[in-house]
């Protein structure tokens, strides 16, 4: 039987061939090497904030698994927005933010007088990380050892009824809403570019009190300079399971969970998100990155691309009344 094609005619074909055949080879075979540089994580927190805790316990796993280092470039304030906009700017596929409730499950009902920023379309997720637990705090020297006696101190001092945020728009600010028409008390707002500055307004009695992440208070509540009188999500938190929920006290409907992630500019290329979530993932099942997040507050809670975004959604349309009944706004 003589072949289909003869090796003479085989070689006449490739003589004929077109150049840009052999020179499209290489590219469909070869991909394009990254990262190239550090990572850069542009993230909503001061220095000591919850998100800049996440990726330095991250930073040892990711620069062995992508050969590259990172840095943290801190852009507080607008509860996630301007983290962003920074990040959309530099579209390089090395420039990424820690995303959050604030950021993408409050936000998208605020931004909508933005200049058009709609973060689930703008700044998609790459991976979600973990779910944080806010905790209700006063500072030690507070004659306040439950949410009982922080609310009799409320209404023997109506002046007194001040609590801090990380800013406009947070889980903290719109918590300490909720709790206030949960429990029927006239609450005033203070915000703070952050939630490390907002803790330090509870420690200084600049402020009543404070509903924000556990991991920032923990060594200022081990240290014995902070109480905590709660927690925030409706069943009590592994990492206290000592301390009793708001709603166990007596706030009906009661479940704020702050939860953490990654995001990408829209414009990032896929394969570089693809990437950066399988290794994003695989670094929170890691026992030892498992048992610092639990070290500091958190609870390891990953979930890939797709199904984080899908997430995102549902937060969005959940937070989407509370927002609208609080009468919240970004600064």
């Amino acid at each position: 039987m003589r072949p289909l094609i003869s090796r003479r005619g085989f070689a006449a074909g490739l003589l004929a061939a077109p150049a840009s055949w052999f020179l499209a080879a290489p590219a469909l075979r070869a991909q394009p090497a990254w990262p190239t540089r550090p990572l850069r994580f542009i993230v909503s927190a001061q220095v000591g904030g919850v998100s800049d805790i996440f990726v330095r316990l991250l930073e040892p796993w990711l620069r062995e698994q992508l050969g590259q280092g990172l840095f943290v470039d801190p852009r507080p304030g607008g509860g996630g927005l301007i983290a962003a906009d920074a990040a959309i700017r530099a579209a390089d596929d090395h420039s990424f933010t820690v995303n959050h409730i604030a950021s993408h499950g409050i936000g998208p009902s605020l931004y909508r007088n933005r200049g058009g920023f709609e973060p689930l379309r703008d700044m998609p997720g790459v991976a979600r990380l973990a779910a944080v637990p806010n905790v209700l705090l006063v500072r030690a020297a507070t004659p306040a050892h439950s949410l009982a006696e922080l609310v009799a101190l409320i209404r023997a001092n109506p002046a007194k009824a001040t609590y801090s945020s990380a800013g406009a728009g947070t889980s903290s600010h719109l918590g300490g809403v909720l709790l206030g028409q949960r429990l029927g008390l006239e609450l005033t707002h203070v915000p703070y570019r952050g939630t490390a500055p907002s803790m330090a307004a509870v420690l200084n009695g600049e402020v009543l009190f404070n509903l924000d992440n556990a991991p920032v208070s923990r060594p200022h509540v081990e240290a014995g300079t902070l109480r905590v009188l709660g927690v925030s999500t409706a069943a009590r938190a592994t990492t206290l399971p000592d301390v009793p929920t708001l709603q166990e006290q007596g706030v009906a409907d009661f479940d704020v969970v702050s939860w953490y992630g990654v995001a990408a500019p829209a414009a990032t290329s896929a394969a570089v998100v693809a990437r950066l979530a399988a290794v994003l993932l695989a670094g929170v099942a890691q026992p030892e990155v498992m048992a610092r997040f639990r070290q500091v507050g958190a609870e390891p809670w990953p979930l890939a691309t797709a199904a984080y975004n899908a997430f995102m959604a549902a937060e969005v349309a959940r937070w989407a009344p509370v927002v609208r009944a609080s009468g919240a706004t970004v600064d």
